[in-house]
């Protein structure tokens, strides 16, 4: 496949232009071929292959809330400190297509955020699909959320600095997650990091056309993660899975949107923080031009990723010191 500039004059990494050649010629299943367990494993295996190692933090407990019916395992890391004044919490939502990932998966994601910005976060394993459908894992975030607001001085954390964050699906969960905290009432999540986030299951934007093929996100496998994770195409113009098609976007927390220049998600993303700044929220917005979908999972492969998600940590470090 001919990979390389982009319609606006962008050029791919040439490091992942070497590894997406080698995926191509590695004879690796794809995804949507597979049961959803294989896939699972396949998606762990590729990244435990290129993500860069953990880096060091104090503390890692491992626990599990409630979530309705069900119990969700959360892992929680906790900063390396040199004073005892409370620590902003961050709740991750893990990417996967609403159908794989996991805490073990964005481990070393979840690493560099509690080290790079000096916080408390806690990644949340909420429910899969197919075996769960649309929308029990909006229900698990939410759920996640409020045991969040509800327990961060337990944590030894900050309730006034209380991060939603997420990549892929995942932000696409916590951004539902900060809607309905605003829908509810409940003023007092201080932002959302949303890194690519999938803000439209139409699957409509330009992007998806330019990039939905060569990329490691491919147009069939967005189809084969919202078939298993929607209960039919009635969910797509539902604003719990597509948050881009709420009646409005105002009162919503501050947001750091993050998307990358060859994914099918860019423009939907970018729409996405045009929305929230046309609403009157607060937006700090970034693409990486020369990066695909899935970046901050291949930081161990390819340098530009590694400081992308550094560069994203210090942008929510940044934000969050100004309100210490």
């Amino acid at each position: 496949m001919n990979r390389g500039v982009e319609g606006d004059g962008s050029e791919l990494d040439p490091q992942l232009v070497e590894l997406l050649s080698e995926l191509d010629n590695s004879g690796s299943p794809q995804l949507q071929s597979l049961e959803p367990a294989s896939a699972r494993d396949v998606y762990a295996q590729g990244v435990a292959l290129l993500a860069a190692g953990g880096v060091q933090v104090a503390r890692v407990d491992n626990t599990s809330i409630s979530g309705g019916d069900r119990h969700l395992a959360v892992r929680i890391y906790y900063p390396e400190c040199e004073h005892d004044s409370p620590r902003p919490l961050v709740v991750y939502f893990h990417g996967g297509g609403w159908s794989f990932g996991s805490i073990e998966t964005h481990d070393s994601v979840c690493r560099t955020i509690c080290a790079g910005a000096s916080s408390i976060v806690a990644s949340v394993e909420y429910s899969l699909a197919p075996e769960h459908k649309f929308p029990q894992a909006v229900h698990d975030a939410i759920a996640a959320s409020n045991w969040a607001r509800s327990k961060a001085e337990v944590l030894g954390a900050d309730p006034g600095r209380i991060v939603l964050a997420g990549d892929s699906a995942g932000a696409n969960l916590a951004a539902v997650a900060a809607m309905a905290a605003r829908d509810a009432g409940q003023a007092d999540i201080f932002c959302q990091l949303l890194i690519y986030p999938a803000t439209d299951l139409s699957m409509s934007y330009p992007s998806h056309k330019s990039f939905g093929d060569g990329y490691r996100l491919t147009r069939s496998l967005m189809i084969w993660s919202t078939t298993n994770y929607l209960r039919d195409g009635s969910d797509i113009l539902d604003c719990r899975a597509s948050p881009l098609f709420a009646e409005h976007h105002s009162g919503l927390p501050p947001a750091i949107v993050v998307t990358a220049g060859f994914d099918p998600l860019r423009d939907e993303g970018a729409a996405y923080a045009s929305k929230l700044r046309d609403a009157g929220v607060d937006v700090d917005y970034c693409c990486f031009d020369s990066l695909i979908h899935g970046f901050v999972n291949l930081t161990g492969a390819v340098d530009a990723a590694a400081t992308a998600l550094d560069d994203i940590v210090l942008m929510l470090k940044g934000r969050l010191e100004c309100h210490s």
